[in-house]
């Protein structure tokens, strides 16, 4: 009988299938490719994405309630920066794998 060895548990594929559902958007990804830039505050982040404010706040708000983002407010101002360290990976892995023409 063969046997596999160094398989991810149940409870990682399942953390991991959250997290790919969370940033199963394009916008979304623009998002951390922005932030692992640096700190943003909303409206720059917009600007980057080429969306609404409105509409960047809530991408912004869904990344951040699933622990993915932190924020900071300055006066009236939101600043937000990337929390999760598995972000970053997961970018470079689509920049790596995806991002590629075959």
């Amino acid at each position: 009988m063969k046997t596999l060895d160094n398989l991810l548990s149940k409870e990682a594929l399942e953390r991991a299938a959250e997290c790919l559902k969370v940033m199963a958007h394009p916008v979304r990804l623009r998002i951390v490719d922005v932030l692992m830039q640096g700190e943003f505050a909303v409206h720059e982040i917009a600007e980057f994405c080429q969306t609404t404010p409105n509409q960047t706040c809530e991408h912004l708000r869904l990344l951040k309630g699933h622990g993915l983002l932190d924020s900071d407010r300055r006066g009236r101002t939101v600043y937000y920066t990337i929390k999760s360290p598995q972000l970053p990976g997961l970018l470079n892995c689509i920049r790596s794998q995806c991002a590629t023409h075959n």
